[in-house]
């Protein structure tokens, strides 16, 4: 019978949550649902020392934001608790097992003692060529462990690991990884805190709450060995890795960064972060104005491809066509450019109303009225030539209010001596328009501009100007429709004599 596929996600709350980390989120989801399975949140808070305040609900903000839900995790699920710190009655179970069954010992070793044996030795590891040298509960006689152990003298648990033995960690994505013990050290798996460290703790917990498949980035794969060697020790199957590519930074070689994101002008978190230490705000993708579906669209290409030319996918769209063999073994460059072109595209096809929602949440933020607005006409007509809804008003600030200002270099260059006429001939034949709509609009400038015997260019540019003093933009008509006669006719007609008076004072 085949298992159940239950995969998990299981960040650590020391700060903000990374990009990579999404990504590694988005991928356990869509292989969890291309599989009917589930996909579980779990937080891996076991290092008290870097937690961070606000980090964990940052990181639960993030995933509701890019619609990544895990079904099971936190506040649902019948095999919790999903908060590492408050597993600890369990972990000590199992080290105890280990202890007993002679395959992990207690270690006594101060800090200084380590330091000393680090210092003496070059390339020194605490592993079976070392450990009777130290002090631990092999070394030492079975009557100083216990009085030790009755003073409370500080100790960590470590996995006792054989010597010249061979692990195989078979990687659904980068194939068979073979590691020799004698390459591994006895690493601690209880610390002196009375908590453990991840390696024992993420195993224990994956194995409890049935995880069949550990999909995580490409830094864990030097632990997957030792992970191995705790299931064995257990006495559990282990179940399918699959170990992710970095994200690459767009210049040069290494792993994206925050420094990265700051130095070239991007964002590295999917949402706003202010550290709570320095007070330093860094911007995130949906504060930038990104779509969260063209988000996740983005971090699905970076390590993965669907094998066709399609590039634009929606999340379902994702879940139907994502498998981990396409996942590839080398890094993935992110490109800026290319993410802000999954925004435009996403934006193309969102409908009208939720960008006119969108746009009235930024407009009634930056405390600009939009109570007599079309804000459903505006989305329609700006759409597809922005890249974020918060640059509609930015580039089309005519739809807004009349132009307090004329292009310079289209003026000078377009606006000729009778342009004003040409104008001020059409104001008086669209003031007798009863029907003041896009298509009987543009159907009067043509026939008006026929009978004035002008070029067609110079009418439409000199319109243009005055109506929203930009050389460009969308229909002209469809501004005039939006706008209204009244208001449509007023500003042309401001505009022509702004417009001269420009002329005549350069």
């Amino acid at each position: 019978m085949e298992k159940r596929v239950r995969v998990r996600f299981a960040p650590s709350p020391t700060g903000p949550l990374h990009i990579g980390g999404v990504r590694t989120a988005l991928y356990n989801y869509l292989f969890a649902k291309k599989h009917g399975g589930d996909f579980i949140l779990r937080i891996e808070d076991t290092d008290q020392t870097r937690y961070v305040e606000g980090a964990e609900q940052y990181i639960i903000d993030s995933l509701i934001w890019a619609g990544i839900e895990p079904n099971e995790g936190l506040s649902t699920g019948d095999k919790g608790p999903y908060k590492q710190s408050e597993r600890k009655d369990i972990y000590k179970k199992y080290v105890q097992r280990l202890l007993d069954e002679g395959k992990a010992y207690y270690a006594f070793d101060t800090a200084d003692e380590l330091n000393t044996a680090r210092e003496n030795t070059p390339n020194w590891k605490y592993d079976h060529s070392s450990r009777m040298s130290m002090r631990n509960s092999l070394s030492l006689s079975k009557e100083q462990v216990e009085e030790l152990l009755s003073n409370d003298a500080a100790h960590t648990v470590r996995l006792k690991i054989d010597p010249n033995e061979t692990v195989i960690v078979n990687d659904i994505i980068r194939g068979k990884v073979v590691v020799n013990t004698n390459e591994l050290d006895d690493k601690i798996i209880f610390k002196s805190d009375g908590l453990p460290t991840y390696h024992l703790a993420n195993v224990v917990d994956d194995h409890l709450m049935e995880i069949s498949h550990v999909i995580r980035g490409e830094e864990w794969l030097p632990s997957a060995p030792l992970h191995v060697l705790l299931y064995e020790a257990l006495g559990w199957e282990a179940p399918d890795f699959a170990h992710l590519p970095l994200i690459l930074k767009p210049d040069g070689p290494g792993k994206l960064s925050k420094r990265d994101g700051d130095r070239l002008g991007f964002p590295v978190f999917p949402l706003d972060w202010k550290d709570p230490k320095s007070g330093e705000l860094s911007i995130g993708y949906r504060e930038q104005g990104y779509l969260s579906a063209a988000f996740i669209n983005i971090l699905a290409f970076l390590g993965w491809n669907p094998g066709t030319e399609q590039e634009i996918f929606s999340l379902e769209e994702l879940v139907e066509a994502f498998s981990l063999e396409r996942v590839t073994k080398a890094g993935a460059k992110f490109d800026p450019d290319k993410a802000k072109w999954f925004n435009e595209q996403h934006l193309k096809v969102l409908p009208d109303q939720n960008i006119a929602e969108q746009l009235q949440e930024f407009l009634s933020d930056n405390s600009v009225d939009c109570k007599k607005l079309d804000l459903i006409k505006i989305a329609a007509m700006m759409k597809e030539r922005v890249t974020f809804v918060k640059d509609i008003p930015t580039q089309a600030p005519y739809l807004f209010a009349a132009p307090n200002s004329y292009d310079e270099k289209t003026v000078k260059k377009k606006w000729k001596e009778n342009s004003a006429d040409i104008v001020n001939q059409l104001i008086t034949i669209f003031s007798d328009v009863d029907t003041f709509k896009a298509n009987p609009l543009e159907e009067t400038f043509k026939s008006a501009v026929e009978n004035m015997e002008v070029g067609f260019g110079q009418a439409m540019i000199g319109l243009r100007l005055t109506l929203t003093g930009k050389g460009g933009g969308p229909s002209l008509f469809e501004i005039m429709e939006l706008l209204g006669k009244k208001e449509a006719i007023s500003r042309i007609a401001q505009g022509v004599d702004r417009i001269e008076l420009l002329k005549q004072t350069a």
